[in-house]
């Protein structure tokens, strides 16, 4: 594989890879084993995920995002400002407001001095789960108020993430 030319965003404790794929091409080449290479802190450029950005013939763009375990995933709230940010960077968007396409539909953004606005979803629902609250903010989530002194948020957080209760992709805890 040739030199990929990538970017690094980062936003509200999140940081991202970003690869312009505006032609599609480099998306054929990727494997979930390269991209979790990539993301990986200690022996790749560490990163949360990795997003592509490519044409959509409706909208501005289409925001392609993979988890740092390399596989495709849902909307990321911090990913999709960072993708708007280097799309105004970039100079591929006319003016500071724009729209683009994910893989849970259409997104709006703005951008404000140095601040991003996003449109997300909305919440269709949220449902209750013992102590906690479970949402699909266009990805799943599960928050739980609880006294980060007491419990192994480590060992808590994979626990929940992996249960089979939120199907095999995981949770956002």
């Amino acid at each position: 594989m040739e030199n990929i030319k990538f970017y690094k965003y980062h936003g509200t404790a999140n940081d991202f890879i970003m690869i312009d794929d505006r032609d599609k091409s480099i998306a054929k080449l990727l494997t979930p084993d390269m991209i979790s290479k990539w993301c990986n802190r200690r022996f790749g450029v560490g990163a949360d995920g990795l997003i592509l950005i490519q044409e959509d013939k409706k909208t501005d763009f289409y925001m392609k995002y993979y988890n740092s375990d390399g596989n495709e995933s849902s909307m990321c709230g911090n990913g999709g400002r960072c993708i708007s940010q280097f799309a105004y960077d970039q100079e591929w968007i006319a003016g500071r407001s724009m729209q683009f396409m994910a893989v849970d539909g259409l997104h709006r953004a703005i951008i404000d001095e140095e601040k991003v606005y996003l449109s997300m979803i909305s919440v269709p629902s949220v449902s209750r789960d013992g102590e906690a609250y479970v949402m699909n903010t266009g990805s799943p989530h599960y928050v739980r108020f609880d006294n980060l002194q007491k419990i192994d948020i480590d060992q808590e957080g994979k626990t929940i993430r992996y249960n089979s209760t939120y199907n095999a992709e995981g949770i956002n805890v």
